[in-house]
Parts: C-alpha cells; structure tokens; sequence
C-alpha cells in the first residue's frame, strides 16, 4: 500500500506512470543501500549466478566431480531450488560422501524438497557426526522446516535447543515466536519477539546488517514508520512542485495578447 502510494506521488511528479515505477524501482533500491540494506545485494547475486554457471559447465564436462555437484547444491539451497539440490548431491551419497557436510545439505535439501522423513534422517545422522555443527545449523533448518508444515511443537523444540547454544540468534527468536504464536501462546510469542529486537539493538554493525531482514519482523512498524515518513516526504515535494506560483524570468511568447491595451496598439495610426 504505501509503494502505491510512492507510485502515485512520484506520477503526479513526472506525469508518466511507467517512469515512475522505474524511478520508484531505483530509489527504493538505493534509499535501502544507503540505509536499512534489507533487499539482496545486486552483484553478490550475479556472482552467485555466475558462478552457479560455471560449476554447471563443470559437472557437464565431468559428472564424477563430486566437489563441484556440492559447491552448487549449496547454491541451489540459496535459490530455494531444493529438487536441483538433491539431483546433485545424491550421487554424492551414492559414492560414499557420508561427510557431515553432505549429509546436512543433501538433508536441508530433502526438507525443502517436501521429503521430510528422508530429510529428518539425515540431519539426525548429520548430528550423530558432529552434535555442535555450525553452532546450532542442524536445528535451526529442523525448526524453519518443522514450522513450515504445521509441526509446531517440533519446531518449538527444536529452535529452543538451537537458542542454547546460539543465543543472540536474531532469526531463531523470530521463528520462535511464529512457532508460539500458532500454539496459541502469545505472551510467549511477544517475549520472543522482544527479546529478538533485544539481541538485534545491541548486535555490532556487521551482525545487525546480517540480522535487519529478521529483526523488522520482529517489530514491523518500524519500516512502515520509515515509509510513512517517506510518503509524507514525497506529499510535501509533489505539493510545492504543483502548486507553489513560480515567476518567470522571461515573458511568455504572445503575451502581449493578454494586455487590455494590445488590440489598440495594433492598428496604430496607420489603421485610420
């Protein structure tokens, strides 16, 4: 709602709706480069992309390449293309990759792909390997997974011990609170909440870039603050652009057409 707003502001300024959408594109993208940086840097996403391309064009030419099927599974979990995923790492498996690494991804991958017992299995023979892996990851993806499908105490559970060993985890507090909040605990839910934006405020700089996406969703009505004040921003600027009077420097072409003395000065005496 308020984007159409910016979008209306912003074609009352220019006159062209399409216009607007690009300039709207462009300065959403650019006040959150230089302020919040919530969206996606453009170039790492490239260099992924990039890079995605080249390890295909490796397992292309080799299909044994069991370190390029993996670099670009991990990939393919980024994009959420789960299915990918598991094409290329289950051959990995099939020839003894039984690494803890492998087992996480090609588990995330299987969750992801609606697979969840298989994908249930595997972390859990990932944890057997290496119970503090990544400190926490293995129940952080069980608890984001377990949420999707509706297993709200699982997730509850499994978030509360990723929690315990990573507890200034910004994202872990927020789908915590989701899990809480479909069981009907809302107090609970809110304290999570709190205690997300807690964890956020006192973050150095580098984690609160990281964290941003989850910590506004753990207290909304902070961007829509900061959009509000944008949308009054661009009100105030469409107001003085339409209808503050200007002075010209220059008179108009024809003029003199307007002056009550201009049709008498045409004639002259010449007109007798």
């Amino acid at each position: 709602m308020t984007k159409w707003f910016l979008w209306m502001g912003l074609t009352m300024l220019t006159g062209s709706p399409l216009l607007s959408l690009g300039l709207l594109a462009v300065l959403l993208f650019a006040a959150d480069r230089f302020t919040l940086q919530v969206l996606p840097s453009p170039m790492r996403a490239f260099k992924r992309w990039q890079r995605a391309g080249e390890l295909a064009g490796t397992i292309l030419t080799n299909t044994h390449d069991r370190r390029a099927r993996a670099e670009l599974a991990d990939i393919r979990l980024g994009q959420k293309r789960y299915q990918e995923a598991v094409d290329l790492l289950r051959p990995n498996l099939d020839a003894g990759d039984d690494d803890v690494d492998t087992l996480y991804l090609l588990g995330v991958a299987y969750l992801g792909a609606g697979d969840a017992p298989r994908g249930e299995l595997l972390l859990t023979e990932a944890e057997r390997l290496d119970a503090d892996f990544r400190q926490g990851a293995i129940d952080l993806e069980r608890g984001r997974f377990r949420l999707q499908r509706g297993d709200f105490p699982g997730a509850r559970e499994a978030l509360g011990r990723f929690l315990q060993v990573r507890q200034g985890s910004v994202e872990g507090r927020v789908l915590l609170a989701r899990a809480l909040d479909k069981q009907g605990l809302d107090v609970e839910a809110q304290d999570a909440r709190d205690a997300a934006w807690r964890e956020y405020a006192v973050a150095p700089r580098f984690q609160k870039r990281r964290d941003r996406w989850w910590a506004y969703r753990a207290r909304p009505s902070r961007p829509l603050a900061y959009a509000a004040v944008a949308l009054v921003l661009m009100g105030v600027g469409a107001y003085l652009t339409r209808y503050l009077p200007t002075h010209d420097t220059y008179g108009r072409y024809g003029a003199y057409e307007d002056e009550p003395y201009a049709a008498d000065d045409m004639g002259g005496e010449d007109a007798e």
